[in-house]
């Protein structure tokens, strides 16, 4: 059992903790906020700064007793936690995106927010999670399928950027008394946060016993095989063919276990958890960015073509197949974005991006935004090639068919919407789902003409264990020397 223990970096009190806002200036902020109410019953947002306080460490606190969790942790940059429903929505079917930015903007738009002073890191904020697939497939395992998209105004939200933090409150009020409720509830919570950051202490218990680890390998080669000669003839351009590893451990996961220890070994990527039940766990560390959107400007990541530890990332520099491989991807979001009247900007060259013990080639695009909704331009480049493949339609199609499980919110998207417009969204790969005792991680590889089976099914081992070297996993993908090739 491995314990972490949060220390204080720096003396609350010196900070000015004492500067801030008293109960009584809450109080009256309350109270005027709910005269200039323009509706009987309403949302009101309340925030009040937090110093000393870390989203990650404190999410068990913040949520002990909500079943939504969530976590966004871009930290040394930003990093959110939150709990608790205070508006949500659910929907299967079409029309997601354009419903799910509905939802949002009404949502954000008659919320009555009471801190209005506060910084952007503090604005109430959406998360929203979506399915790979528009709608599920029928003919496979319902394992963990997801809503095609979900999205949760939170009761609370704890942010942090730099070193001063944010804890705000959402909730429905009704009368006056409603009002007054919501400010000693968001009060309580700040004292509780201090009071725990003082001395709390976080433990991961690593699952060491593991039964019935499933065969990935042998079900993946014929897949891949096909997928090859696909591309191969010319039908498709690229395919990007996923592998589910289910395992079955002795205990439950704690999710929040694995994502302080990515933080360390994943840092140049965005954690993030989605979480509806204590038992049942969508979690994972993405270095893709999807979509970023900033005062009117956009930022898309193309990210594809992969390298080991070992690789100082040189011989993918020089590699024909997988600079052919990211060029698709870059070409691909430029076009989608030139579709929406937008004009992107792009670096000549790849540069190479590490992450953990993955190197990848790595292109920024920028655009303005021309006043484009985040999920707009989510739904425009959902799914990019580098998760699925080109032609779109038929990639898609083929992995329907040649996919034995369905891939549920694996590299779909997700992320958040604040009250200003600004967004960011994350492809959700190298990630895994968890339900009781039950974890499987996701991976994939990108095939184009001069794929190699063998390459490719390291790659995929090597994409499946940046979760499992945070779990001890490590013995279920062992390298064999002789073939180069991960086996389980």
């Amino acid at each position: 059992m491995t314990v972490y223990t949060f220390e204080k970096s720096f003396d609350q009190l010196a900070l000015g903790m004492t500067a801030g806002p008293t109960f009584t200036d809450i109080l009256t902020a309350v109270a005027k906020g709910w005269k200039e109410r323009e509706v009987e019953e309403c949302v009101l947002s309340l925030a009040l700064p937090i110093r000393g306080v870390d989203p990650l460490y404190q999410l068990p606190c913040l949520g002990s007793e909500q079943n939504f969790r969530f976590l966004w942790d871009g930290s040394p940059g930003l990093c959110i936690a939150a709990s608790g429903e205070c508006q949500h929505f659910d929907l299967v079917g079409s029309r997601r995106f354009e419903l799910a930015q509905r939802f949002s903007d009404a949502t954000l738009g008659r919320l009555k927010d009471l801190t209005p002073e506060a910084p952007a890191q503090a604005l109430p904020r959406i998360f929203l999670a979506f399915s790979f697939f528009e709608n599920p497939s029928e003919r496979k395992a319902k394992v963990g399928i997801p809503p095609a998209v979900q999205a949760v105004l939170p009761r609370w939200q704890l942010t942090r950027q730099g070193q001063l933090g944010w804890l705000r409150l959402n909730a429905t009020a009704t009368h006056e008394a409603d009002a007054r409720e919501l400010a000693e509830q968001l009060w309580l919570m700040r004292e509780m946060l201090l009071k725990s950051s003082e001395g709390y202490r976080y433990s991961c218990e690593s699952p060491l016993g593991i039964t019935e680890p499933h065969q990935w390998e042998d079900c993946y080669r014929p897949a891949l095989n096909r997928a090859i000669e696909l591309v191969e003839k010319g039908e498709l351009k690229k395919l990007v063919l996923a592998v589910r590893q289910s395992i079955l451990l002795h205990a439950p996961l704690d999710p929040l276990g694995i994502l302080f220890r990515l933080r360390k070994y994943q840092a140049g990527s965005c954690r993030f958890l989605w979480q509806h039940s204590l038992n049942e766990s969508f979690f994972g560390a993405s270095p893709e960015r999807l979509v970023s959107l900033r005062r009117g400007q956009l930022r898309s990541d193309a990210l594809a073509g992969t390298a080991s530890r070992d690789d100082d990332g040189q011989a993918l520099l020089r590699s024909e197949k997988d600079r052919r491989e990211h060029e698709l991807v870059v070409s691909s979001i430029s076009d989608q974005l030139l579709s929406q009247g937008l004009q992107p900007r792009r670096p000549r060259c790849p540069q190479l991006s590490r992450h953990g013990h993955l190197v990848h080639l790595h292109t920024p695009i920028t655009a303005d935004s021309n006043s484009r909704s985040p999920l707009h331009l989510v739904e425009a480049l959902h799914p990019t090639p580098a998760v699925a493949g080109l032609p779109r339609k038929e990639a898609m199609s083929w992995l329907r068919s040649l996919e034995p499980f369905e891939r549920g919110s694996y590299a779909a998207p997700i992320g958040w919407i604040d009250s200003s417009g600004d967004a960011e969204f994350r492809v959700a790969i190298r990630c895994g789902y968890s339900k009781g005792k039950n974890l499987h991680l996701t991976a994939g590889a990108g095939l184009v003409r001069g794929s190699l089976a063998d390459r490719e099914l390291q790659e995929v081992g090597l994409k499946l264990a940046v979760l499992a070297d945070q779990l001890d996993l490590r013995q279920n993908f062992q390298l064999n020397s002789s073939s180069n090739r991960f086996i389980t």
